[in-house]
C-alpha cells in the first residue's frame, strides 16, 4: 500500500484559494482511495502509484478547467513494501488511534 501526502493549488488565484481546494478534496473523496484531509494537504492510501498519479491528474485537470494559470503540487510518498501500512497503521504507530 502506497500512503502519500498532497497538498495541490493554484498559486495564480490570489490569497483565499479554498474553492480550487475544495475541488481538489471532492475529486480524491469521489475516487474511492481512502483519504484524510487535514488543514494543509490531505493523506491518501493507493494500492499503487497509477491510482495515485491517476487522482492527481484529474485534480490537475479540474483546476485547468476552472482556468487557473499556475499550479503548485507537494506530494511525498511512502511505499512500504516489507509489510502492510495504512494510515491507522502509521497513526497507531504514534500512539495516536
Amino acid at each position: 500500500m502506497i500512503i502519500a501526502e498532497l497538498a495541490i493549488f493554484p498559486t495564480s488565484e490570489g490569497t483565499s484559494v479554498s474553492r480550487f481546494v475544495k475541488e481538489a478534496v471532492r475529486v480524491i473523496e469521489e475516487s474511492g482511495l481512502k483519504s484524510e484531509t487535514g488543514g494543509m494537504s490531505t493523506t491518501i492510501e493507493a494500492p499503487d502509484l497509477a491510482a495515485l498519479f491517476r487522482v492527481i491528474g484529474e485534480i490537475h485537470d479540474v483546476l485547468v478547467r476552472m482556468g487557473v494559470k499556475r499550479i503548485h503540487i507537494d506530494l511525498r510518498v511512502d511505499h512500504r513494501l516489507d509489510k502492510e501500512a495504512t494510515i491507522e497503521s502509521k497513526l497507531r504507530s504514534l500512539g495516536k488511534k
